[in-house]
């Protein structure tokens, strides 16, 4: 996320930016981290399991203010892990502290920002649904983001500090500063912000453009950790808080050339290190510096038009020509998880945290024979390959060896051609990855047979096993008509805090069955409709819900959320999901 402490500094050092009213022009959005922002800043809940149609109508409210001011945004969100594993370290610690704040969430209440697990799905089937251009990349997306605002002569929208340091000539325009709520209000078709350009820091603080990328690196960014340099010993004198980043500017002014500081960083600042070490950490640091040049844009022309070959970054041209043209073509258009890819070239999976217990397990582990099933299509004749899990146990980040399932088709079509199998053949791989029939779902609406589907597995695979309330509350509020107005009806009567953590489990548990399942429908080539997620589930609704449930004071709720359609679809949904056609397994706790 950037280099550490700089969004600090140029906070205290206001003459970096410019105020500007925002209006008719492309913008670049660093769409990795606006859903991150918008989330965090929102205000929605993060405790209960994700408040998704809330989401969804603050992504819609902020495309509408940017096309009010006649913006025309085109979305840019990251790929698959970095291949060298440069990031490793950065990523295994961010990952740590995510699973430490998911507990202290579940046992002490309060935000600790933790995505719930649903939350990129919704995020990209809304922008499908605007007709917002999206491009995924490959890899890392910062580079792309940078190449294109470069070759449009645009400004990028990020809370991303490395946008910082690359040279932008339309600028950076931080999303802290994008006061795009104060237009909704004022109605002025244009949009109060702060612009940055890097000539104006390098005035501001008395440095040469071309050491930017040097000081990034050595002040520590996502690829370079920061190393045991006191930078404050060169701050200001007279300094009343001498700063870190603002001594390593001053240390900068004695060079002329960048490879120059590198140079005299490592061996004359790092101490006692062996001169392998040193020569390593040199190597590190060069190659970190390079991160922040802006290279052609690999994603222009797909953009304008998705029929444009797939051109992949210079730095992915090793590696993902192993890829299938039709795979590359579902990343790039984002129907497909970059995971994909984490499976393909690195055989590893990162899977999310939810808020939760750190002595309840981890609730990918009810989902795990779905992935099991994608990593068999994926790895096709490399069955003796394991793919490692990153995952919890209690607190610890561990990854754990799991062996792919292989299903008929993986073993008679190598992957590519997985897509030009029979609609037919690629639905029995899903429906027995769930273990139902395809006459089970009939009766339903096309958008509603996956996630039925997906609820006949979870009563049978989810531990402890869900009780009758909660497969009633989770199915009143996924038939919801107006899910926004029901959780407003019951947000009164819900305080912002811990969840009951029996309740959480399990409902995390659906949701991670139900967001594997997509991926495993997306990679069969979408033999079952998507569903709209963002319908689906609604945490402080629903557990709300089950509250009511177990009050035996569900009514009044009835009377006015629930139409005759809904709740007839309501109990067919239960029926099924409870009846007799589930193709093995015990029925659902009746208690």
């Amino acid at each position: 996320m950037g280099v550490q402490g700089l969004a600090t500094l140029l906070d205290n050092n206001q003459g970096v930016y410019k105020d500007v009213k925002f209006r008719k022009s492309k913008l670049v959005v660093d769409g990795t981290n606006l859903i991150y922002l918008l989330y965090y800043n929102s205000g929605l809940d993060q405790n209960h399991g994700g408040e998704y149609a809330a989401f969804e109508a603050l992504i819609k409210r902020f495309i509408a203010v940017l096309r009010t001011c006649e913006v025309t945004p085109y979305v840019v969100l990251d790929g698959g892990s970095d291949l060298t594993d440069k990031k490793l370290e950065t990523v295994t610690k961010r990952a740590e502290d995510r699973i430490k704040k998911a507990h202290q969430a579940a046992v002490e209440g309060g935000k600790k920002d933790i995505l719930p697990p649903l939350i990129w799905r919704v995020f990209k089937q809304t922008l499908a649904r605007l007709e917002v251009p999206v491009a995924q990349c490959f890899g890392e997306a910062d580079q792309e983001i940078a190449a294109l605002a470069s070759e449009w002569n645009c400004p990028v929208l990020s809370g991303d500090s490395d946008f910082y340091i690359f040279d932008l000539p339309a600028g950076l325009l931080p999303f802290c500063y994008f006061q795009w709520e104060d237009e909704e209000q004022d109605g002025s078709q244009s949009i109060s912000c702060k612009t940055y350009h890097i000539s104006r820091f390098c005035d501001v603080f008395k440095i040469q453009q071309k050491l930017l990328p040097t000081f990034a690196v050595l002040g520590g960014n996502d690829y370079v950790n920061r190393q045991r340099i006191s930078w404050t010993q060169f701050a200001p004198s007279g300094s009343k808080t001498p700063n870190r980043l603002e001594g390593l500017l001053c240390w900068l002014k004695g060079f002329q050339q960048p490879q120059q500081a590198l140079n005299a960083a490592v061996v004359e600042l790092m101490g006692k290190v062996s001169e392998n070490s040193k020569a390593e950490l040199l190597k590190n640091l060069s190659e970190g510096k390079e991160e922040y040049q802006v290279p052609s844009s690999s994603l222009k022309g797909f953009l304008l038009n998705e029929k444009a070959p797939l051109t992949p970054a210079v730095k992915e041209v090793g590696s993902i020509h192993q890829v299938p043209d039709w795979i590359r073509l579902q990343l790039r258009q984002a129907r497909l998880t970059p995971d994909v890819l984490d499976v393909l070239l690195l055989k590893r999976m990162s899977l999310s945290v939810t808020v939760g217990h750190k002595d309840q397990p981890s609730v990918n582990l009810t989902s795990r024979p779905l992935r099991q099933v994608m990593y068999g299509l994926l790895l096709g004749e490399q069955r003796s390959v394991p793919v490692k899990e990153r995952d919890r146990e209690g607190l610890k980040l561990t990854f754990i060896p799991v062996k792919p399932t292989f299903s008929r088709i993986a073993q008679e079509r190598r992957l590519n051609s997985l897509n030009e199998a029979n609609l037919s053949e690629r639905l029995q791989v899903l429906l027995e990855a769930l273990g139902v029939t395809e006459a089970t779902l009939n009766d339903l609406l096309p958008e509603l047979r996956l996630p039925v589907a997906v609820t006949c597995y979870w009563l049978r695979r989810a531990q402890p096993p869900p009780d009758l309330k909660l497969l009633k509350a989770l199915l009143l509020g996924m038939t919801n008509e107006n899910v926004l107005r029901a959780r407003e009806d019951l947000q009164g009567e819900h305080p912002h805090g811990k969840p009951d953590l029996v309740v959480a489990h399990a409902f995390n548990q659906w949701q991670v069955c139900l967001r594997d399942s997509i991926q495993l429908n997306q990679l069969l080539g979408f033999p079952l409709p998507e569903p709209d997620v963002a319908r689906l589930y609604q945490g402080t609704l629903v557990h709300q819900l089950v509250k009511k449930l177990e009050e035996n004071s569900l009514d009044e709720f009835l009377m006015s959320n629930q139409s005759a359609d809904s709740m007839e679809l309501y109990n067919k949904m239960l029926s099924i999901a409870r009846g007799p056609k589930l193709a093995r397994g015990p029925p659902v706790a009746d208690h």
